[in-house]
């Protein structure tokens, strides 16, 4: 199955392309961030003058004009569609039900301090155990769901401080 990736240009300009587009581009690197582009018989002349890797953002000189890009893969936008976010965790108020399932356990009450990455609670959803993991270090404000509970997709769970 071929890869697909979303590239967003300057937030207003968005279109898809697969490995196999990218395996086709005639590109020539002249340096380490310089490359050399064909396309439809005219030739662009590229660098890549920033980039933040986690985040996947670019800025991106084509024939001296800079554009932003944002590139986001299937897992990123599944993500996204779930509520979550990633490389903003530090930013996260809330946590909203991934899928619908069953509450079997919380690990965690009111006003308690965790830790990024600690277990929070445990949502049963298609018969597996799925461990719910604080996305940043905080305090507990409120806890929306009891030990079996069902949920919803994006019912709200969790509340920081």
């Amino acid at each position: 199955m071929d890869k697909q990736f979303k590239v967003t240009v300057n937030d207003s300009l968005s279109f898809k392309i697969t490995n196999e587009d990218i395996v086709n581009i005639d590109a020539l690197p002249t340096s380490e961030k310089t490359y050399h582009i064909l396309q439809d018989n005219k030739p662009f002349l590229t660098e890549i003058v920033g980039s933040n890797f986690n985040q996947k953002k670019y800025s991106v000189k084509v024939n001296n004009s800079i554009y932003d890009v944002d590139i986001s893969d299937g897992l990123d936008l599944l993500i996204k569609e779930m509520g979550l976010s990633l490389g903003s965790s530090k930013n996260i108020g809330s946590i909203h039900a991934p899928m619908p399932g069953l509450i079997l356990e919380i690990n965690i009450r009111v006003g308690q301090g965790v830790n990024q990455d600690d277990p929070l609670l445990i949502l049963e959803a298609m018969k597996m155990e799925n461990v719910i993991f604080s996305p940043r270090d905080g305090i507990i404000k409120s806890i929306s769901v009891n030990q079996g509970d069902a949920v919803e997709k994006k019912q709200l769970l969790i509340e920081f401080e």
